[in-house]
């Protein structure tokens, strides 16, 4: 589990979580034996998004020189797009600006009921960043895009399940729990194929003809494992399975 933790500051994308973001992050794509990886915040909040005194600390910073430094901040948040892994965000609290678009670059979404989400950048004078202008449609489709960005508001968890912009709406007592349970759930099923099964959905397809070429290809690899064995015998024993990833 990665759990945002500055309390005090809401979980704001400060530049040294930014740094140790990165490294957990590294950490994690570097180590086989993960499966799944949640994401929450510490305290109230799951990120209040970037830092407003950072985002306004240069004043007389040219076009270019912002630039420069907003794509490393950027891509050093969404490297959680990286990890092989199924990804899950446990979104406890606020999610507003860059922290919700954080959390739309994970795979799955759960939010405790009465979280607070948000993509309020035009209230703030400026053009929504971290890639939320690609995230945001691919999740709940353009027209809840639309809304959603270009008045700025802020929705509760049960609007959020209504939009699709999560995926279940849990009770705050036991939330982390309660997501971490399913998080086991995801990392009792077969590595491989979880693994090319999101891959298929990160990457998308061009049409029905190339989702069948990457099936047709991806499929008999998961065949050939010892896995698809296991998985097999387990439901003929009517056990749970035990997945070794080969």
């Amino acid at each position: 589990m990665l759990v945002l933790d500055q309390p005090d500051l809401r979980n704001a994308m400060s530049d040294e979580m930014t740094v140790s973001w990165v490294t957990a992050v590294d950490h994690l794509a570097a180590d086989p034996s993960v499966r799944v990886v949640v994401v929450t915040g510490e305290g109230r909040a799951f990120t209040s998004g970037g830092n407003l005194a950072w985002l306004a600390s240069q004043p007389d910073a040219t076009v270019d020189e912002l630039r420069s430094r907003m794509l490393p901040f950027y891509r050093s948040w969404l490297a959680i797009r990286k990890l092989e892994v199924p990804t899950i965000a446990a979104i406890n609290g606020p999610a507003i600006g860059a922290g919700l678009c954080m959390a739309l670059a994970c795979d799955i979404r759960y939010a405790a009921r009465g979280a607070k989400m948000g993509v309020p950048f035009t209230k703030l004078g400026i053009h929504p960043g971290m890639a939320g202008t690609y995230l945001l449609p691919d999740v709940v489709g353009s027209a809840a895009a639309r809304d959603l960005f270009l008045t700025g508001r802020i929705v509760d968890a049960d609007e959020a399940l209504g939009l699709g912009l999560v995926s279940r709406v849990m009770e705050p007592e036991g939330f982390r729990a309660e997501v971490l349970a399913v998080a086991a759930e995801v990392a009792a099923t077969a590595p491989i194929a979880a693994r090319l099964t999101k891959r298929a959905l990160q990457l998308g397809h061009a049409s029905i003809e190339t989702a069948l070429e990457w099936e047709a290809l991806a499929q008999p690899v998961t065949l050939a494992t010892a896995d698809l064995l296991e998985g097999i015998s387990a439901a003929q024993q009517k056990r749970a399975p035990e997945f070794e990833g080969r």
